[in-house]
């Protein structure tokens, strides 16, 4: 689908683009555009187009308000060290989306359009991503039902908008092992339920033990099983990676997507690329009780948590009702290092990017003197 674009009339000159990423906390310095796109049962997709980034004039009988129809991506756009930018595995997130919108009865955005909405606005603002590597640009693509009417049922009007902020990682700049605490009084989602889907109440749900954890100095929380309170599912809103041994012998575990874990898209490139590094990876179940084990007999020597938002992310501590206990030495493990190494020197453009992961895009054209 085009996408019609209408840029502002005057861009931010560099420094006032430097005044505003002074700041580069998770979700907080955003970009000049945005794109938005409507649907509705009488013209499908429709007027999308890439505008000026600015708040939205909603009725208060939005749909997408009272009942949740709100589902949502996030995916990364990179500088290369040539200079170049590349967004990470697009296409992946557009599958992920669609299969969003189908458990939600919304109406699924082709993947051509998601693809040209991404395109569109990265070309447009990737100015905005600086040469620090540690520095990307996030893209929220949302969709939520956007017609006025209270009736319960699946709205017939939609609106998908794509945004972008400039960030750091999710735990700052420093990868630094993060403290994790198990909580068996709180369910993330259960199977079949919408735990399967990226939509805005599984993690509406999440705030108040996230809030609990981190009262107690923790970074996240670690989600159980919903029946059993037993099997490790997630952390936080990222997928969980352990891994038994060391050097040579050293292999990977997730635990498998049971129908409430999110898909993550940087799991399943792990689960790719970890195989081509010599690390041996596994999807199986893992119980709260054997990673205590494992970790107290020294046979389970990392875990790391992974997603979009906080890359790689080492753990080095686990809380749970009956105490406290360390990974490893409490470090960033060697395993740990080399996979986040080896993903970030693929979305850098440093490594070769044997699975096409990387989808560039050039830079649209600048009005001069910007």
């Amino acid at each position: 689908m085009h996408i019609v674009s209408k840029p502002v009339a005057r861009p931010l000159t560099p420094s006032q683009r430097a005044e505003r990423t002074t700041s580069t906390a998770f979700g907080s310095a955003f970009t000049e555009h945005l794109v938005s796109v409507r649907w509705s049962e009488e013209r499908g997709w429709h007027e999308a187009e890439l505008r000026p980034y600015e708040p939205l004039v909603l009725d208060p009988a939005t749909v997408g308000l009272h009942y949740g129809q709100a589902v949502f991506e996030g995916l990364k756009a990179f500088r290369s060290h040539t200079g170049s930018v590349g967004v990470f595995r697009p296409d992946a997130h557009a599958r992920r989306m669609r299969a969003s919108a189908r458990r939600l009865m919304m109406p699924e955005p082709p993947e051509e359009l998601f693809l040209a909405a991404v395109d569109a606005l990265v070309a447009q603002d990737q100015q905005w991503i600086p040469d620090d590597p540690a520095i990307s640009l996030y893209l929220r693509p949302l969709l939520f039902a956007s017609e006025r009417t209270l009736a319960l049922r699946p709205a017939r009007e939609y609106r998908f908008l794509l945004m972008a902020f400039v960030t750091e990682g999710y735990f700052g700049p420093a990868q630094r092992p993060v403290r994790v605490q198990v909580t068996e009084t709180y369910s993330r989602a259960a199977a079949g339920g919408t735990g399967g889907a990226k939509c805005a109440g599984n993690y509406a749900g999440s705030l108040l033990p996230q809030a609990e954890a981190q009262e107690q100095g923790f970074d996240q929380v670690v989600w159980l099983d919903p029946v059993e309170r037993r099997w490790v599912e997630e952390l936080g809103g990222m997928n969980l990676f352990f891994v038994y041994g060391s050097g040579r012998d050293a292999r990977l575990v997730t635990p498998p997507l049971s129908g409430s874990l999110l898909a993550g898209v940087t799991r399943d490139a792990l689960l790719r690329l970890a195989p081509a590094l010599g690390v041996p990876a596994a999807e199986e179940p893992m119980s709260l009780e054997e990673w205590r084990r494992g970790c107290a007999g020294g046979e389970l020597t990392e875990v790391f948590a992974c997603g979009t938002a906080a890359r790689i992310t080492p753990v080095g501590e686990v809380g749970s009702a009956d105490g406290t206990w360390t990974i490893g030495d409490g470090t960033t493990g060697e395993v740990t290092t080399r996979l986040s190494d080896a993903l970030f020197g693929i979305q850098r453009g440093e490594l070769p990017d044997r699975w096409s992961w990387m989808r560039p895009v050039a830079p649209a054209p600048q009005p001069a003197g910007t």
